[in-house]
């Protein structure tokens, strides 16, 4: 026979407690006639005993009663003695507020200097003084006027008060679940229907080729989508970039060709603001283009022809990139060519690639000797994290709280930045002894992974989950890269050997 007192399929539900936050929802959404009826129907009342009898002692100045009903009910000695202090520290107001300053004094000698553990000296100071300037005290704003229920409903527990909107607080904690539980999520919508289960098909992740580019003449090596999705670059060992229009219905145009380098164009990068954009190559230098004209504005560090990778920091107005010879390292430009600051000399490692986290806090980049270094500008602090294999590529998320890293093991490791982490998430790729090629973070909140192979496949996983989700097939050579439309979490492009850039979506929506 079911128990009365609970609910749910499984009985986990106790029903008083249920009952009692539906009358505190519908309080707190201001249909006051239907919370009282229903506390008089049910029989439970939103406030509890212990806090109406509070109430009462503090309306009518009981102010004994009310410390005696706090030292009965709250058996946790930090939290009494804090609760203490706001009834002490009122009571004080009060007497202040009579020019009384002698009963001020004698409630902070004897009763306030006597709490200890969980309240904070410099409170108790501030106290003090108050009484001795006979000024107006200064503590979190209350002051003469401070509500001392508002503040005691703060600090008293459950279940003599309730947190604020806990019933909606559980169904978005539930909500939150699904969305965790279910890998194929890739929707930005701040809110999803209450009537049903939650559940994505794979339809919501790109799984299908929607267009194939072929205007470059050899192998693709490097795509890029605009930060503001509007944009896709292309680079190839052409010796070209193209920058590609993503309009509105999602068929991509060309822009502009690229035409100034006289070797291959390994890397890209968009300036935060999508006005400018950078190339290089392993065997060119750096050159800054406008991205509206399609013009050359700047070639950087004519001494410097050894580029492997570049960043920009968030003004738009600085970058910095990274050269594979051992002797030049890193350097800082802003737009002109000026150099700002380098890293350089025999002591630096081999950087073979770097980014910028987009608050521009922290530089991190990826060594020829397996090491990753983390720079953080703010504290000019350096944290080092080694690795067993040879790192081929490394990626940051928009969020500002994760990177990923490619490794010739066929591995793909994610690390926190902030290194609370003591070992990273690993995503295998092809088992074959095909490696994964560079990845990047994208779909809804980032919550995927994308990554080229060797195997002319994509891979994609979702962040929680080590196994991927969908493998593409599509390409007849390796994809070298592969870019997620930042604000368009249903599109991915992909570049490869076979001289192609492919779009990818989900088979349900051909236009994206």
């Amino acid at each position: 026979m079911p128990d009365e007192s609970s609910l749910g399929p499984n009985g986990l539900i106790k029903r008083q407690e249920f009952v009692r936050l539906i009358i505190q929802s519908l309080f707190s959404l201001g249909y006051n006639k239907s919370a009282s009826l229903l506390e008089s129907e049910s029989g439970i009342t939103c406030k509890s005993s212990q806090l109406k009898l509070l109430e009462s002692h503090i309306h009518n100045f009981n102010w004994d009663e009310c410390v005696k009903t706090v030292m009965e009910e709250i058996n946790e000695q930090q939290t009494r003695n804090r609760i203490l202090f706001l009834i002490y520290r009122h009571r004080i107001f009060e007497f202040l507020r009579d020019d009384d300053f002698e009963s001020a004094l004698k409630v902070l000698q004897k009763r306030v200097s006597r709490l200890g553990v969980g309240v904070e000296t410099e409170k108790v100071h501030n106290l003090a003084c108050g009484i001795i300037t006979t000024a107006e005290l200064d503590d979190g704003g209350s002051g003469l006027q401070g509500d001392l229920l508002v503040e005691l409903k703060r600090l008293l527990p459950t279940p003599i008060t309730l947190p604020e909107r806990r019933l909606e607080h559980l169904v978005e904690l539930a909500v939150t679940a699904q969305w965790d539980s279910c890998i194929y999520h890739n929707s930005n919508e701040a809110a999803i229907s209450l009537y049903e289960d939650h559940c994505c098909s794979r339809d919501q992740i790109p799984n299908e080729t929607v267009q194939i580019l072929n205007n470059h003449e050899n192998e693709v090596w490097f795509v890029q989508f605009s930060n503001n999705g509007h944009y896709l670059a292309s680079s190839s060992s052409d010796c070209t970039a193209i920058i590609w229009k993503v309009p509105e219905e999602g068929i991509l145009s060309l822009k502009h060709i690229l035409r100034s380098h006289q070797n291959p164009v390994s890397f890209v990068s968009w300036s935060p603001d999508d006005k400018m954009l950078l190339t290089c190559g392993n065997e060119e230098v750096l050159k800054l283009w406008d991205v509206e004209t399609g013009i050359c504005m700047h070639t950087f560090g004519d001494l410097i022809p050894v580029v492997s990778s570049c960043a920009w920091f968030p003004d738009s107005k600085r970058l910095v990139c990274a050269s594979s010879d051992p002797k030049k390292c890193i350097y800082m430009w802003d737009l002109q060519g000026n150099e700002l600051e380098a890293w350089r000399g025999v002591r630096m490692p081999k950087v073979t690639d770097l980014a910028l986290t987009p608050d521009g806090e922290h530089l991190i980049s990826v060594c020829f000797e397996k090491n990753i270094r983390i720079f953080n500008f703010r504290t000019k602090t350096e944290r080092i994290i080694k690795e067993e294999h040879v790192i081929t590529s490394l990626s940051v998320s928009r969020d500002r709280e994760f990177f990923i890293i490619n490794l010739n093991s066929q591995e793909i490791h994610m690390h926190d930045i902030a290194g609370n982490w003591k070992t990273p998430l690993k995503y295998m790729g092809h088992k074959q002894g095909k490696y994964v090629i560079r990845s990047c973070f994208g779909g809804a909140n980032n919550m995927f992974i994308a990554s080229g192979s060797e195997d002319s496949q994509i891979y994609i996983w979702n962040r929680r989950n080590c196994e991927p989700v969908e493998i593409l097939s599509g390409h007849l050579n390796n994809v070298n890269c592969v870019s997620w439309n930042p604000k368009r979490p249903h599109m991915l492009a992909s570049a490869s050997d076979d001289q192609t850039i492919r779009i990818w979506g989900p088979s349900r929506r051909k236009n994206l």
